[in-house]
């Protein structure tokens, strides 16, 4: 029991320490040698649960999406709304991306031309920004004459987009830069009826009130579902 104890451990500590490496230097620069140091693991104990530089970036990559399969699965808006979802899939990844390197790792690998392994985390996530945003369309959330893929499109590109500079500066990925994120985007995006809650201006810090919710605690209007109605550009009202 104890030397599985110390084997997960030790497994645990090299996945982590390769990430760091990854999202860091990239796959080409990051070295086993340097990621055992990092580890505190020898390099013996390293080709026992890691054979390669290839199977440990396999490895962040399907932990990196698993996560955010998870999240994405736990962001559900109280009254079904498709962007309230995705305004608060956005900000937890980007508190992921911010206290987790298997994530920042998982997609640094995806986009590393180094990398010969396939973009696991971005398919993964722009698969579901895709369907979340096509849900919008359907539902009439989306502003008029917008393509439901253009705008999954611009939304993946930015989200990795921050991965990318926050690896590099931490700056970029605290909570407050998804408020002005979406201060900016959303009213270019979307239609809201009079009277219904902001998702920008009204939500908490983390853009929701509990696993499954992405509008703010103490709304009383709903969001836009169903046929369109009277609406106003997200952002507009006083």
């Amino acid at each position: 029991m104890v030397k599985q104890v110390r084997a997960a451990r030790a497994r645990q500590a090299l996945i982590r320490a390769a990430a760091e490496a990854f999202a860091h230097d990239g796959y080409a620069r990051a070295s086993l040698p340097a990621i055992s140091r990092r580890a505190g693991v020898s390099a013996g104990a390293l080709h026992f649960h890691f054979p390669s530089k290839d199977a440990l970036a396999g490895e962040i990559e399907s932990t990196a999406a698993r996560t955010v399969e998870e999240m994405t699965g736990s962001c559900r808006a109280l009254d079904g709304s498709a962007l309230g979802e995705l305004v608060a899939a956005i900000r937890r990844l980007v508190v992921a991306l911010a206290a987790d390197p298997v994530m920042r790792a998982g997609f640094t690998l995806g986009g590393d031309p180094a990398r010969d392994g396939g973009a696991t985390v971005l398919d993964s996530w722009h698969g579901w920004v895709r369907e979340v945003v096509f849900r919008a369309q359907e539902d009439g959330e989306l502003a008029d004459g917008l393509s439901a893929d253009c705008v999954a499109g611009a939304v993946v590109a930015a989200t990795v987009g921050f991965e990318v500079l926050g690896s590099r500066e931490r700056d970029w990925l605290p909570k407050e830069r998804m408020v002005e994120f979406w201060t900016c985007l959303l009213p270019r995006l979307a239609t809201v009826p009079c009277g219904a809650p902001d998702p920008v201006r009204d939500a908490g810090p983390t853009g929701d009130r509990g696993p499954e919710t992405a509008w703010p605690a103490g709304s009383t209007g709903t969001a836009p579902t169903g046929p369109r109605r009277h609406r106003e550009p997200y952002g507009t009202r006083p």
